[in-house]
Parts: structure tokens; C-alpha cells; sequence
């Protein structure tokens, strides 16, 4: 595996080069958001589900318009660098909020910069390297992405070890923003082969194949089981564990994810993405329903996200391989265009319905929500995706697909 790894084309190891410098300043930042809210904001679980439900509803719509738009142009650099540029000068300008709604409108710019980059960049590392090095390409480019979100919130824990305000944390973002414009200007384009069926704009589904349109439904369900992470936050903060504590709890899962990410998404290139994905949504389903227990303990907290942590270290490129596997030729941005549109359509519901339930009702009925989600999705990926084939795309396709 390692020969392979350090034989993956520049551009691969560039692009998880930016991930990781961009990662470091968003997952300083992301921890102590809901910290923000609730002690200088004064806004509870129902304002932080609005604005990350409609944030990420918004990079959803932008990842589909960018993803389309790169089949048709074939040129994803320029999308990479306006994406990162928008988000690095949005992050640090929370620092003047003052109230929860500029929160909403500077998460709305960051997550359109996510948008506008993250099709184009996702179809990039796909037409970069041969189908048979699909997940491990992906399971480094995550890895790197997750390593950027373990020194993050070390940083975050060590500013706030010093004492310094938490507005003051996120003027500091500014920093490594500016090196992610500096590397994503570096990025070398490869020579992409003209297609004709892409030649004109189309954001139809009908050039899909049937199961790709099947795993979008199956998806989005499972979507909507994922909430906002930032509610898994302030669970862990309610249960006890320290405000010091919290940005490591969350380096905790990114440092898990950095290790196991990359091996697991190589070993799903051989053993097939969806035996990956249905073993991580059942621990998906298991760690939320016991994150909403009531009397749950600092300890059980941590034990539980590692559990967390080895579920997106056996997804996050797993789940994108297994798109790339499914596109047709010459529509590898317009697969993930629509993948991260309807996932990230679904967390606008699921941040909303969860934050709702946490707070009219009881955290118990929202964690129970989105583990019977995770339940519903991980039956109809087993028993209904691939139902008209008995093939695993990580061994169908010839290398060089895409």
C-alpha cells in the first residue's frame, strides 16, 4: 500500500496539502462555535440547527451548480480557489458578530465557498488517478483533511489555555487562510479528455445509472440522521466533560479518523465500499442512540467517540469512491454534484428536526431520531441499492473509469 501511496500524482498529495492547512483553521474554529453561541451569543440548540442546517443546505446547492459546471468547462482550478478564498475570509469575521444571525450570514459565505470548491475538487482527484486507486486516493485525501482537524482544536485548547477571548481564536483563522489561497493557486490541472455527451449544461439524472439513482435516496435518508456535529458537542459539554476538554474530545475523533482513514478506504478498493458502509452505519446508529441515554458518563462519552472516529475514518472516502465508481464517463462532477446536494440538502431537516427535539422535548428523542434513520438507511442500502446486480463496483470497472 505504501509504494502506492507515495506513487499517487502531485496534484493528489497538493490538494490534501490545502485540505489539511484549511481543516486547521476550520476545526479551531468549529468546536468552539456552539461555545460561542450559547456564552456571547446567548442563542440555544434551536438557533445553532438553523444556522447549520441552512449552511450546509446552501453548500449543498452550490456543490451541484460548481459539479455540473466543471463537466462542462473542464477547468476545477478556478472553482478550488474562489471555494477556498470565500470560506478563509468569512471564518475570521465571526470575531464581529453580534448577534446569532451574522453568524448565520458569515456560515452561509463559508459554506458557499465549500460548495463552489467541493464537486470540482472531488471529480479532480477522481480523473487523477486509475479506478483501483479510488479509495485509497480518497482515504488519503481525508486523512490529510482530518489531520488539519486534529491540530485545530490543539490549537484551539492551547489558546484557551492561555486565556486568550474566544473572538480573538477566531480573528487567528485568518493565518492559515492565507496560506490555502497560496497552495491552491499552485494547483496543476491535467489534461482532461473532451466527451461529448458533457458538452452542454445538464443536470438531468437520466445519463445515472439506476443503482446510483437508488444510493442518492438511500443517502439522503441516512442524511438526515446527521445532524450537525456541533450538537454532539454540546451533549459532551451538558455530561460534564470541561470546556478545556471539548476541542480535544473533538481532536480525538479527527486523530482517529487521520490514522484509520486512509487503510480502510485502500482496503474497500479490494474488499468493495458497500461491505465499508453498512458495518459504519450500524455504528453509526449504536453511538447515537447511546449518546442520548440520560445519565451517561464523561468516560462512556469518550469511549463513544472513538466509535464516532472509526465510523467516518470507514466512510468519508468510502462513500466517495463508491460515487466515482457509479458516474459515467465524463460526468464525474455531476455525480458528486448531485450526491453532495442531496446529503447536504437533508442536514438543513436533520440539524432543524434534531435541535427542535433536543430542546422542546428531550435530548433522548433526538438521538433516537437520527439512530432510526441510520437503521432505515443501512436496510434499503443492504437489501435494495444493489438489488439488480451482484457486482461491487470497487471490482467492476476496468482502471481508468470514471
Amino acid at each position: 500500500m505504501f509504494k502506492t501511496l507515495f506513487s499517487l500524482p502531485r496534484t493528489v498529495w497538493l490538494i490534501g496539502l490545502i485540505s489539511f492547512v484549511n481543516d486547521s483553521a476550520s476545526e479551531m474554529l468549529y468546536p468552539l462555535m456552539p461555545l460561542y453561541l450559547a456564552s456571547v451569543l446567548m442563542a440555544g440548540p434551536r438557533a445553532l440547527g438553523i444556522i447549520e442546517g441552512i449552511a450546509e443546505a446552501t453548500s449543498s446547492i452550490f456543490k451541484l451548480v460548481s459539479g455540473v459546471v466543471v463537466d462542462r468547462t473542464k477547468k476545477s482550478k478556478p472553482w478550488i480557489v474562489i471555494g477556498y478564498s470565500l470560506a478563509g475570509i468569512g471564518r475570521p469575521l465571526i470575531a464581529i458578530a453580534n448577534s446569532w444571525l451574522w453568524v448565520l450570514a458569515i456560515r452561509f459565505t463559508d459554506r458557499m465557498g465549500k460548495g463552489l470548491r467541493s464537486s470540482p475538487r472531488d471529480a479532480l482527484l477522481a480523473e487523477s488517478v486509475n479506478q483501483n486507486q479510488r479509495g485509497l486516493t480518497f482515504g488519503l485525501h481525508r486523512s490529510m483533511d482530518n489531520a488539519g482537524a486534529v491540530v485545530g482544536p490543539l490549537l484551539a485548547a492551547l489558546f484557551l489555555s492561555m486565556g486568550i477571548p474566544l473572538k480573538e481564536i477566531f480573528l487567528w483563522a485568518i493565518v492559515p487562510a492565507v496560506i490555502t489561497i497560496v497552495l491552491a493557486l499552485c494547483i496543476q490541472e491535467s489534461h482532461k479528455e473532451a466527451v461529448a455527451q458533457a458538452s452542454k449544461f445538464s443536470w438531468s439524472l437520466d445519463v445515472m445509472p439506476s443503482q446510483f439513482k437508488r444510493y442518492l435516496v438511500v443517502a439522503g435518508i441516512f442524511a438526515l440522521a446527521n445532524s450537525s456535529d456541533m450538537f454532539l458537542l454540546l451533549r459532551a459539554r451538558e455530561a460534564g466533560v470541561s470546556l478545556e476538554q471539548i476541542p480535544l474530545l473533538w481532536a480525538g475523533i479527527s486523530l482517529i479518523t487521520t490514522v484509520f482513514g486512509t487503510p480502510l478506504s485502500a482496503l474497500s478498493d479490494t474488499f468493495g465500499r458497500k461491505r465499508f458502509i453498512l458495518i459504519a452505519w450500524i455504528a453509526f446508529a449504536f453511538f447515537y442512540i447511546a449518546m442520548g441515554l440520560p445519565g451517561i458518563s464523561t468516560h462512556q462519552i469518550f469511549a463513544l467517540f472513538v466509535v464516532y472516529g472509526l465510523f467516518k475514518a470507514a466512510t468519508e472516502g468510502v462513500e466517495k469512491a463508491l460515487v466515482a465508481d457509479m458516474a459515467p464517463k465524463g460526468f464525474a462532477g455531476t455525480a458528486f454534484g448531485w450526491f453532495n446536494l442531496i446529503t447536504g440538502l437533508m442536514l438543513f431537516p436533520a440539524s432543524f428536526i434534531f435541535g427542535w427535539i433536543y430542546e422542546s422535548i428531550a435530548p433522548l428523542y433526538a438521538f433516537l431520531f437520527s439512530g432510526g434513520c441510520a437503521l432505515l438507511a443501512f436496510i434499503l442500502m443492504a437489501f435494495w441499492v444493489f438489488r439488480d446486480s451482484s457486482i461491487e463496483f470497487s471490482k467492476s470497472k476496468s482502471p481508468g473509469g470514471s
